[in-house]
This record gives structure tokens, C-alpha cells and sequence, in this order.
């Protein structure tokens, strides 16, 4: 193999070491392609910084003779002279253009050594696998099976670890909050939160910096075919399980779902090998399975398991994988993955059905549809063609928000490492990257704390009531003017703040009804988790329970922070976040439409004017605006809600998203690939026609 650029000493030591061939392909058409002036001498080993001694294995890691940057929120280049802020192709740019890289970045985009999917079939590999005792494929499923069951069970840990930590904080608040203690109730968010929040970002900072995001997109780089450091490590499965663990369960305006993904296919990395470079660990099982096809299946089937045990929803994991993550799949692959999957879904609902919090609920192997189905829609109704114009209306926006969304985000990134790159002291770096998720925190806390005062108290009332699907429990209806408007979502998650006690009317062994009894709107949205707060935006018949303003000021404040927190230092993920936020303002929508034409309980033709169901609609536009997925995100939010009768308008709503996004950025793991300066071969070219002026998609 020949390396352009390389002398001749380096291009014997690449085909002495054996490393892979590069993928040239991956490198821009624009890249100025260095060559070799042979009327000169060779460049002599003394005058490149790295030794004799280690370029040989340096050559054989990274296919160069330097290696890529080890922390790429640090690494900077510095593109203002050659790429202006709002340069076309940067950071705004319709998925009809190709990256502009600078020239440091193509140098940087040289640095990766690229993998084959298929493995080398020379006589020493054709002669071991003859010698590989028959089989009927029976071991892949039994490591198919193993690889789900191990992300179910870390799925379960997850969930409940985070369900543990946010109980404490938010019930200890809001026993502050009842007796008017604000100072108190901020004191004790910010200690209790930045105390969890200051050891996850330490452990990433410190330990393993390639523990920090989602990790979504170093993993379809990887099953695309470039080798990322560290991201398959067991380290950095520890590191990211913890930390991802301690910021979603501080509160900070993240969610689980991306690490999960990511830990799943670290589990499928590691558990398919048997063996451990980190812990020198190599058993003598399974060995045919360490080849690079087989690796990148069980990673492509880790990941899918874990889009399973974070939303429950198997068939939308395995169309994850393969619309978004997998480069190559095959219809036996969607058989063993659809298996893996399986597995993983069952794992994880039947131990989250019978824990809460740990704490056993005494119903094993019972599978509660509050668990199994984690944004259950309780009331369905039917849909009149009218549907589709506020449908649309919501997919364009969105799409607008989600392209606003990603380009604010990768704008954040840019400026994060140009800040930390002019620190000289490493040390001064590091803490720098500690004390950014801190600052967030704690500005989201003080916000979710005192703004909650600026709006008034609603006043509602409740009674015991008897219901065949939940049980007996307190249904509450909001008052205005002694007439009930609609029904609250629930009143156990409903946050009261600072406002004025209920006074118990009348109160007997059976019923017990409430008057004078307050909420407030915006600190029941932020005074919680991300996942309780999608609850109840999607709940139906709910016409009144939050209105215009109180919403709009949770969503600047959570779309703002939610971007910023988008990056930092810990394992986080994006997920919950593009739900909430479309859920928002897919419900101002339906609250407007109610302003508008009024209330419609029942079966009428007119329920579906109804906040809950545009909320539902928004959820699924932002989240496609952002990520640009269709197949399976319409899955996902069918298994999340168990609403198929909305499975039209979410359809609609998302591929207009797709494309108004698709005019303002590219997807947003795509986006960060090129930011991150990582390769990526995308399945279709994109060339430019001199004719026409204009880039064209050659299929």
C-alpha cells in the first residue's frame, strides 16, 4: 500500500506493519493531493517530531504518522479567514451541498485510518475457519440473545437510577416550595444537583473524554468505516453509564436515550469478543466472532437494542439501525437484530415493571403499560381531513426550528473550542470543561425555581372517582368562574409551587372533594424530569390545564438551555429534549385552535381540535426537523405512545420536516461528524454542475 506524501522508509513501514488501506474516497474532492517530488531527497526521520522507533506502530494504528486529535472539543482550527461566520457550507448549508472543510481541517480528516466491513480472506484466515467446528448459526443467536438481554438489563439500571435520583430532589423541593421557602428549595436543587453533576463531568474530563455526548455519532462513523479512538472501551462504558446516570438525574435539560444507544453498542463490541484489551482479559469462547464483519453487526445490533430499552419500542430500534447508524445490512441481519431487540425489550420492561426507584413493587413478571408504553395515550379518537392543515403548518416549523436548533448548537461548539484552545495550561482546560455544565445547571435551577413566581396560581378542584383503567384516584378539573374547563392530566405530578392549600369540602371513607386548591403551570414543567413533563403535554382532553404564555416561557427557556447543554462535558442525549420542546409548541398550537373554534369533548367530529394530540404531532416534527429520520421515528412514536390512529399526521408532520430542514443544515450527528472533523462516506454523492450551477444528488 501506498501512502501519498509518505517517503519511502514510511511506505515500507506501512506494508511491513499491515495496516489497512486508507480510505482516500472519504478525503473532500477540493483537498489538494500532496505527491512525491522524487528529484528530491527523501524527508529524513530527524525532522519529523515523532521517532523511528514509534513511527512504525503509529503508521500501523492510524495509517499516518500522526494521529488524531484525542479530544475534539479541544481541537481547534482557527477557519475565520477562510470561512466567515455565515459562510454557506459551514454551518448553514441544505443537505444539497457538501461540507466546506478549511485546509487544517482536511488535514485533520487525513489523520483516521478507515476499516474494512468485510475481513481479509487470506489462506491463514481460509485454513483457521475450515478448522472452526460446523454450526447452524445456533452461537450468533445465543450472542444475539446475550447482547439483549446484558442492554436490558443496563437500560433497567438506568431507569431506575435516575427515577431515584430525581425523586429526591424534586420532593424535597417541593416541600420547601409548599411553605413559601424559595431560597431554601434553590439551595437544596443546586447543592443536591451540582454535587451529582460535578462527579459525572469529572469522571468524563479526567478519565474518559470520549465518554461525553451521545456518542451517536462516533458510532456511525464507526459502522461506516472509520476507526474512532476509544469509543468501544470498557471504560468508557463505565464512565458513560455513571455519568449519563448523574446529569439526567441532576436535571439538567438532557435525556438518557443517545447513551443508551451507545452503551448498547459497547455491549455488542465487548460481550461478541470475549476477550478485553483494557482488563487483559481473552477467553476462549466464541472466537470465530473477532473479524470485522462480525464485530460491526453485533455493534450495529447493540445499538439497536439500546433504542429498544430506552423507548421500548424493538421495531423502532431495529429501523434505527438501519436507516441511521448501519452502513451494511442484509434481510439475515434484520432477522438476528429484530432477535436482539426482542430481548432487550423484554429485559428491560419486566424489571422496570416490578422496581420503582429499586424499590420492589411486589408484581413480578406483571408488564404495567405504564412502563412498557413510557408516553401512553389513554384517550384515542378519530380525525377529520382538516387535521393535515395544522399538521403541516407544525412540520414546517418543525423543520425551521430543528435547522435554528442545530445551527445555534454547532455555533456553541465552534466558539467552545476556540475559548479552549487559546488556554495554553491543559489543567485551566479541563477545569474550564467541568465548570461549563455547572454553570448551566445552575442558571436552569434558578430559573425553574423563580420564574414559576412571575405567573399566577390556577385554581382547580378534585374528588375521588372509580376508573377501570387506572384504578381508583383523584380526577381534578380546572375552575374559571365556578365552571369546570377540562380534566388535569395528574395531580400527583403536578407541582402546587408557593400557591394557597386546598380546603377539604367534604371528606368521607369514599370521596373527599377540594376547593381552593392552586397549581402553578410553569413550575409543573420545570420543577420535574423531562420524560414526566412529555406525560403531560400529551395528555388529552386536557384543553386548559396549561395556556399560551406560561408555555412559551418554558419553551425559550428549555429550547435555549437544552442547546447549550448539547456538547458539554457529560454523557447526555438529545431525545427527551426535541420531544419536549416539539411537544410544546405542537400544544400553543392547539391551544390556539381551541381559542379559536372552541372545545370538543366526546366523540364528535370536531375532538381532535384537541392540545394534547398537536403536542404529539410537535414531538415528532422537531425530533425530525433535527435528525432528519422518518422510517423509524414514525415506529418509535407509535410504540412510545400507543397512538396509531394518529399515525397519518405524525407521518405528514415529519416528511415536511425532513424537507424545510433539509434547507437549512445537514442532520444534526451529521453535522457534528463535520464539525468534529471525522470521515463519512454518505450513501449518495453529491456533485456540482457547472451547467446549472448548482449541486445535484447523483443516485
Amino acid at each position: 500500500m501506498e501512502v501519498q506524501g509518505a517517503s519511502e522508509l514510511e511506505r515500507e513501514s506501512v506494508d511491513f506493519t499491515g495496516s489497512s488501506a486508507l480510505r482516500m474516497t472519504e478525503i473532500p474532492s477540493e483537498a489538494p493531493k500532496r505527491t512525491v517530488d522524487n528529484t528530491q531527497t527523501p524527508p529524513t526521520l530527524s525532522s519529523q517530531s515523532i521517532s523511528l522507533r514509534h513511527r512504525p506502530s503509529r503508521l500501523s494504528k492510524y495509517g499516518v504518522a500522526f494521529q488524531p486529535p484525542e479530544d475534539d472539543a479541544i481541537h481547534y482550527h482557527d477557519d475565520a479567514k477562510e470561512m466567515p461566520f455565515f459562510a454557506k457550507g459551514r454551518d448553514f448549508e441544505s443537505t444539497f451541498t457538501n461540507h466546506k472543510y478549511t485546509s487544517e481541517e482536511k488535514e485533520t480528516l487525513r489523520t483516521y485510518e478507515s476499516q474494512d466491513y468485510l475481513p481479509s480472506h487470506s489462506e491463514v484466515y481460509k485454513n483457521w475457519i475450515k478448522r472452526q467446528p460446523s454450526r447452524l448459526d445456533w452461537d450468533l443467536w445465543v450472542m444475539m440473545g446475550l447482547i439483549g438481554f446484558v442492554v436490558g438489563f443496563i437500560g433497567f439500571l438506568l431507569h431506575q437510577t435516575i427515577e431515584w435520583l430525581t425523586d429526591i430532589r424534586i420532593n424535597k423541593a417541593s416541600e420547601y416550595l409548599a411553605v413559601d421557602n424559595l431560597l431554601l428549595a434553590w439551595g437544596w436543587c443546586v447543592g443536591f444537583s451540582t454535587l451529582f453533576l460535578l462527579f459525572g463531568t469529572v469522571f468524563v474530563v479526567y478519565l474518559r473524554p470520549s465518554a461525553a455526548g451521545s456518542g451517536i455519532p462516533e458510532l456511525i462513523c464507526f459502522l461506516n468505516g472509520t476507526q474512532v479512538r476509544h469509543i468501544f472501551n470498557v471504560k468508557t462504558l463505565v464512565i458513560k453509564f455513571i455519568s449519563c446516570c448523574l446529569s439526567v438525574g441532576s436535571g439538567l435539560p438532557v435525556g438518557p436515550e443517545g447513551p443508551m444507544i451507545h452503551l448498547g453498542s459497547l455491549v455488542g463490541a465487548g460481550i461478541s469478543q470475549f476477550k478485553s484489551d483494557t482488563l487483559k482479559v481473552q477467553l476462549p469462547f466464541f472466537e470465530r466472532f473477532r473479524n470485522s464483519e462480525d464485530r460491526r453487526n453485533f455493534v450495529s445490533a447493540g445499538a439497536a437494542a439500546g433504542v429498544s430499552a430506552a423507548f421500548g419500542a424493538p421495531v423502532g430500534g431495529l429501523l434505527f439501525s438501519m436507516e441511521e447508524v448501519s452502513s451494511f445490512w442484509n434481510d439475515k441481519l434484520s432477522w438476528q437484530i429484530f432477535f436482539c431487540c426482542m430481548i432487550s425489550v423484554f429485559t428491560s420492561s419486566l424489571f422496570n415493571s416490578a422496581f420503582k426507584g429499586f424499590d420492589f413493587t411486589g408484581s413480578f413478571g406483571l408488564f404495567k403499560s405504564t412502563q412498557f408504553i413510557l408516553f401512553k395515550v389513554y384517550q384515542g379518537f378519530d380525525f377529520h381531513i382538516a387535521v393535515f392543515v395544522p399538521t403541516i403548518l407544525i412540520g414546517v416549523l418543525g423543520g425551521a426550528l430543528g435547522g435554528v436548533f442545530t445551527i445555534i448548537n454547532l455555533k456553541i461548539a465552534r466558539a467552545r473550542k476556540r475559548i479552549l484552545s487559546s488556554i495554553a495550561s491543559s489543567q485551566l482546560q479541563r477545569l474550564c470543561r467541568v465548570l461549563e455544565p455547572l454553570i448551566i445547571l445552575i442558571l436552569y435551577i434558578s430559573i425553574s425555581v423563580f420564574l414559576p413566581a412571575a405567573f399566577p396560581c390556577t385554581p382547580f378542584q378534585c374528588m375521588v372517582k372509580s376508573n377501570q383503567t387506572t384504578g381508583e384516584q383523584l380526577w381534578c378539573e380546572k375552575q374559571s368562574a365556578g365552571r369546570s374547563l377540562s380534566w388535569l392530566a395528574n395531580i400527583s405530578d403536578t407541582q402546587f409551587y408557593n400557591c394557597p392549600p386546598g380546603v377539604v369540602l367534604n371528606s368521607t371513607d369514599q370521596t373527599a372533594v377540594f376547593t381552593n386548591k392552586t397549581y402553578n403551570q410553569v413550575s409543573t414543567l420545570l420543577m420535574t424530569n423531562g420524560e414526566r413533563a412529555i406525560k403531560r403535554l400529551f395528555s388529552r382532553e386536557t384543553h386548559a390545564e396549561f395556556e399560551f404564555f406560561p408555555l412559551l416561557a418554558v419553551f425559550l427557556v428549555y429550547f435555549l438551555c437544552a442547546c447549550w447543554s448539547a456538547g458539554t462535558a457529560i454523557s447526555s442525549g438529545l431525545v427527551v429534549p426535541m420531544l419536549l420542546i416539539g411537544a410544546i409548541y405542537g400544544r400553543m398550537i392547539g391551544i390556539a385552535m381551541v381559542k379559536m373554534f372552541g372545545v370538543f369533548i366526546g366523540n364528535t367530529l370536531w375532538a381532535w381540535i384537541d392540545p394534547g394530540a398537536m403536542a404529539l404531532i410537535g414531538a415528532a416534527s422537531f425530533f425530525g426537523g433535527v435528525t432528519r429520520l422518518t422510517m423509524s421515528l414514525t415506529v418509535i412514536m407509535m410504540e412510545l405512545t400507543n397512538d396509531i390512529q394518529f399515525l397519518l399526521p405524525i407521518m405528514v408532520a415529519i416528511m415536511v420536516a425532513k424537507w424545510v430542514g433539509d434547507f437549512f443544515t445537514h442532520p444534526m450527528y451529521h453535522a457534528l461528524l463535520e464539525l468534529k472533523c471525522i470521515p463519512f462516506l454518505a450513501s449518495e454523492p453529491i456533485v456540482y454542475n457547472s451547467r446549472k450551477r448548482r449541486y445535484v444528488v447523483m443516485m
